[in-house]
């Protein structure tokens, strides 16, 4: 798919602005409303864009803190750039539906429109609460350590390797670990680039995150959709022995 609008992270090449709504959250990250309405404390949705998650979940009595470098625009801008990427998002569909098209959406015509519905949610509602909308891109979050229960990543860090190499990647799942509770988890996908590649580095990644102190696994959460979550590596207990690690020369530091 053809990357276009708003700039982000670095000198790199504009991304997608999207507009996705709390069902689609669910469905990619293998998630419910049930458990968003349980969670102990707040999620952060980094990168946000236009989507209606903080709009949505907040009516399950689930706390959202959405971060995008795209909210120093005002909501009306970001908007209007999500418009241009549900056009984009249009042509690719017509173009491939079976893989721009989510398994679960056989209707074109009708997963648009949640698009058009959650952008006109997120304006709203951006416009109400602007607090709960912070102009802020990783590598470097505003927020103290193990502020959410849960944080998403979606369509940026594996999406566009033009703009977060190997390098880059490792510095923003360590700050998205940062700002998560130590009993929370981070949730990133997809795991693949733009055009549909797997991330060809995901291994020596995960090596490096271990040496970080971070456990991960991949979750598929549908007939495509693979996600890495993240989390706190537990210390052993006392008295448990645990081999040296091996030394992973290739993973990213």
């Amino acid at each position: 798919m053809r990357p276009t609008t708003q700039p982000r992270p670095g000198d790199g090449p504009p991304v997608l602005v999207t507009s996705r709504p709390l069902d689609e959250y669910c469905a990619c990250f293998g998630l419910t409303r049930a458990a968003l309405g349980r969670l102990p404390g707040p999620v952060l949705d980094c990168p946000g864009g236009a989507a209606a998650l903080a709009a949505e979940a907040r009516a399950l009595g689930c706390e959202v803190v959405a971060a995008d470098p795209g909210y120093a625009l005002g909501p009306h801008r970001l908007a209007a750039l999500a418009a241009d990427g549900r056009a984009t998002m249009a042509a690719a569909i017509h173009r491939d539906p079976r893989r721009h098209l989510p398994a679960d959406r056989r209707r074109p015509e009708k997963y648009l429109r949640s698009w058009d519905r959650a952008r006109g949610l997120f304006t709203a509602d951006a416009t109400a609460h602007p607090d709960r909308y912070v102009a802020a891109a990783l590598p470097r979050l505003p927020f103290a350590d193990g502020t959410f229960a849960l944080t998403l990543s979606s369509y940026l860090l594996f999406a566009y390797p033009a703009v977060f190499g190997p390098a880059e990647q490792l510095r923003a799942l360590r700050e998205l670990v940062r700002v998560t509770a130590p009993d929370g988890e981070v949730r990133v996908l997809p795991l693949h680039d733009e055009r549909g590649r797997h991330c060809p580095h995901l291994t020596e990644l995960r090596a490096a995150l271990r040496h970080h102190r971070i456990a991960s696994r991949v979750l598929r959460t549908g007939p495509t959709t693979r996600v890495l979550t993240l989390r706190p590596a537990r210390p052993p207990r006392p008295g448990t022995y645990r081999p040296a690690a091996r030394s992973e020369r290739t993973a990213p530091r």
